[in-house]
């Protein structure tokens, strides 16, 4: 959706306080720079939020980078990019968002959904209590990495979910971290960055998780991350799929995972609609 004399219209949701400013563009026609994704996510001079989701169909996608083949071009798809205007390849807890928004919009029936993303099609059901689940596909474990916080070195378990993760099963206090600063990260394991988790197993299947996303920083939670970490928690107890309630700081979501994929059931809720003044998206 071009501006119109109004500004530009936007959205602001969340999932479990993962937030996203959300702009519909159907015909591709906005200049999303990067420039403009920081502003939009500066919590001192935008709306604030840890990434922009663009409301797309796939064929008119377009730079900086097209639709995987697989996604059949009238696809709605999830234009996300981080915070820092970098382009991201999935967003579990974006997904979900953007999922409520096609509902709650028009764009489409409540149910399934087929949503493209960077990543490849995943499909997406929204239920009426307001949750959303998506299935998330294979995870792939690619090896063992290690990172430091505050002086302590910890192991984890490199997981691709279409972005990349390392997540670290760990029995220490998860309140102590400081997540200020990016852990380090094996740059040949990792050379495109790495969102990193910290599990901690608790009681009758649950964990508690804290994760600092790549572009972003400390998120109040992240959809991939804790499918990652689900797969860490089973490992750690000498399994390789089952099921795990997730409590991350901005809430609790409820992972599976299966021999063939993984699904990420949660809350996605909108908060905000309105318009970007034109003189503010025009200057940047």
């Amino acid at each position: 959706m071009r501006p119109s004399q109004r500004g530009v219209e936007f959205s602001k949701g969340h999932g479990t306080q993962n937030d996203f400013v959300i702009l519909p563009d159907p015909d591709g026609g906005l200049d999303l720079s990067a420039a403009r994704v920081r502003a939009l996510c500066d919590r001192q001079r935008g709306i604030g939020a840890d990434g922009v989701l663009r409301v797309v169909r796939a064929g008119e996608l377009g730079d900086p980078a097209s639709a995987p083949a697989d996604v059949d071009p009238d696809v709605w798809f999830m234009d996300y990019r981080n915070a820092d205007g970098s382009v991201a390849e999935m967003c579990g807890n974006g997904v979900r968002v953007f999922a409520r928004y096609l509902v709650e919009s028009g764009l489409a029936e409540p149910g399934e959904i087929p949503v493209g993303t960077r990543a490849g099609l995943r499909p997406v059901r929204t239920h009426p209590d307001g949750g959303v689940s998506v299935g998330m596909g294979a995870a792939e474990v690619f090896g063992e990495s290690t990172t430091t916080v505050g002086g302590t070195e910890f192991t984890g378990v490199a997981v691709d979910l279409g972005n990349p993760h390392l997540a670290c099963v760990t029995g220490v206090d998860l309140d102590a971290l400081d997540l200020t600063a990016a852990p380090p990260h094996d740059q040949e394991l990792f050379p495109g960055g790495v969102n990193v988790e910290f599990v901690r197993p608790l009681d009758d299947g649950q964990v508690r998780m804290r994760v600092h996303e790549r572009g972003v920083g400390e998120t109040r939670s992240c959809g991939t991350g804790t499918v990652a970490a689900t797969v860490a928690a089973l490992r750690a107890a000498g399994r390789t799929t089952g099921t795990r309630v997730v409590h991350v700081p901005g809430g609790t979501v409820e992972v599976e995972v299966t021999s063939g994929g993984s699904t990420l059931t949660g809350p996605a809720v909108l908060v905000a609609t309105g318009w970007l003044d034109q003189g503010w998206w025009d200057g940047l």
